[in-house]
């Protein structure tokens, strides 16, 4: 890969984390809207179809554009063109054939699907729903060639594009809904709708960089034939085993929530909870998800973004100075993850008040909350195995933590009503950062990945924080809970400025070196806090 290639790369890996960001933003935002809107019983609605429609996204945004563009860049190094009889076809036809299984199968056992999840009116949404993936295999092999060939604006845009055209068709519902025009079910119509209108956006979009480009399908390709293109057994097992993983490497979140939208309610009300109070409370348990949803996307990416382009053979190359990105970028994301449980934990009531209108479910949410530490380091441990080209053991590790939280649910709802349902977030969470981990120190075995953070200096600034979260707590909570706008400015006031008590403790007491801080963006001004702590 030339110099040139390579700024591209890091250049677009940025680009496309930007794009990462806003949309996920946008996805807790609307999320929060939209349970203002419709109530938890409206939010319940929307979380049984959700992670449907997500592994759609996340197949069309991640993982077969991830496989698409690996096989577009083996072709283009080696000086061929990308001809429709040899690369189009093939790539459409196996992931249309993909699909189309797929579509069938959710659609045939969509009434088996709506009876796990309690609620038999779900059977014709399910069907519904099933339509999203028609348009997966063509938005992926745009989006798959353009990065083939380092493009990664198509994909970026694309994606920012097709959120906001989700979000303003869901809210828009939302309001027929909260005034009474369309009934609750209309929730999940909507979401099918938005997300079929959020894929035509983001066609369109990759259409016309495709258009400008003028960089059609080749008629006259140096390959001519099935037999001299690439194998159809490459095309296979590069699309589907790569591409199925590399998607799986995005759903962490996403597993935990169709896992609860399977088991939640039916345990509660085989316990004994009646069903419209069950679709309540898995409406009130679901407010933790977009802040979990952020705050890991947030934190993983801060953290992922000091570590440069790595592949299995910069390691080899440049084993001690790819260490110390990786070391410095998991205690990032550790300090991130622990400071925002913490302070989360503390102001959860004021939070919940804040985005939800109650505080309903704080309690059972705050332990939920703690999944946010387990949840962001080890995506950011995935993330970096991934890199080293262990995508498929990457995925496995999701998939055993996805079955012990089916597990955990089946045993612990019936025992513990919806803390059960945190505790097997939690549990299935802390498992896969452990194989996570593992995995790390079988890959790195020289690097320290915890006996080198500074423990005391965590401490130092844990306990900072929360004292002075509670100080403040003590004086304000009294004055500002009356008040949704002035509820506003406390938790925004008491959040950014809990979090710098937090961050200069941490560097005050010496949590990060100053070859670390060198690293982080905005250096210079970190070091100042740093090294004033040997000149007071």
């Amino acid at each position: 890969m030339s110099d040139n290639e390579t700024s591209r790369l890091v250049k677009g890996a940025l680009l496309l984390s930007i794009a990462g960001l806003i949309s996920k933003g946008l996805s807790a935002v609307y999320r929060i809207v939209l349970q203002n809107l419709t109530g938890d019983l409206g939010f319940y609605m929307y979380q049984q179809l959700y992670p449907l429609l997500g592994i759609a996204t996340m197949l069309a945004l991640y993982g077969f554009p991830s496989a698409i563009s690996s096989l577009t860049a083996t072709e283009l190094e080696k000086g061929k063109l990308l001809s429709w009889k040899t690369f189009y076809r093939p790539i459409l036809l196996i992931l249309s054939g993909f699909h189309i299984v797929w579509i069938a199968i959710i659609y045939f056992t969509a009434p088996i699907l709506a009876r796990l999840a309690g609620d038999e009116r779900f059977i014709v949404l399910y069907q519904f729903a099933a339509i999203v993936f028609l348009i997966v295999p063509i938005l992926a092999l745009f989006r798959g060639v353009a990065q083939g060939r380092f493009e990664m604006a198509p994909t970026a845009i694309s994606q920012i594009g097709e959120q906001i055209i989700r979000v303003g068709t869901i809210i828009l519902g939302a309001l027929f809904v909260s005034q009474g025009i369309f009934s609750l079910y209309t929730i999940g119509t909507t979401a099918v709708i938005a997300s079929i209108l959020g894929g035509f956006s983001a066609l369109f979009i990759l259409f016309v960089f495709h258009y400008k480009s003028r960089y059609y399908p080749s008629a006259a390709a140096k390959t001519s034939t099935f037999e001299e293109a690439i194998p159809w057994k490459t095309y296979l097992k590069t699309l589907l085993l790569f591409g199925i993983a590399a998607a799986m490497n995005h759903m962490t979140l996403l597993f935990m929530q169709l896992a609860d939208a399977f088991t939640f309610v039916p345990k509660l009300m085989a316990s004994g909870v009646e069903e419209l109070d069950a679709k309540e409370m898995k409406g009130v348990f679901d407010r933790g998800q977009p802040l979990i949803q952020m705050v890991t996307i947030v934190g993983s990416s801060i953290a992922l973004a000091i570590i440069p382009a790595i592949s299995h053979q910069k390691l080899k190359e440049q084993r001690k100075q790819v260490t110390n990105y990786i070391q410095t970028a998991i205690h990032v994301g550790i300090f991130i993850a622990v400071g925002a449980v913490l302070g989360l934990f503390i102001l959860f009531p004021e939070v919940n008040q804040l985005l939800y209108k109650n505080t309903e479910g704080t309690n059972e949410l705050r332990l939920l909350i703690v999944s946010i530490l387990m949840s962001t380091i080890s995506i950011i441990g995935a993330s970096i195995l991934q890199s080293l080209g262990m995508i498929v053991r990457t995925a496995v590790f999701i998939g055993i933590s996805f079955v012990i939280k089916v597990c955990s649910n089946l045993i612990l709802i019936a025992l513990y009503g919806v803390y059960g349902a945190s505790i097997a977030t939690v549990l299935s969470l802390s498992v896969l950062l452990l194989l996570v981990v593992i995995e790390l120190h079988r890959k790195l075995p020289n690097m320290a990945l915890y006996r080198s953070i500074s423990w005391k200096s965590l401490l130092a600034a844990s306990l900072s924080m929360v004292i002075y979260l509670f100080i403040m707590q003590g004086i304000f909570s009294a004055f500002v809970m009356n008040g949704r706008l002035l509820l506003l400015g406390y938790v925004v006031f008491i959040s950014i400025s809990g979090a710098v008590v937090f961050l200069f403790v941490l560097l005050r007491t010496g949590g990060l070196t100053e070859a670390q801080i060198r690293i982080l963006p905005k250096s210079e001004y970190l070091l100042r806090i740093y090294k004033g702590r040997n000149h007071p």
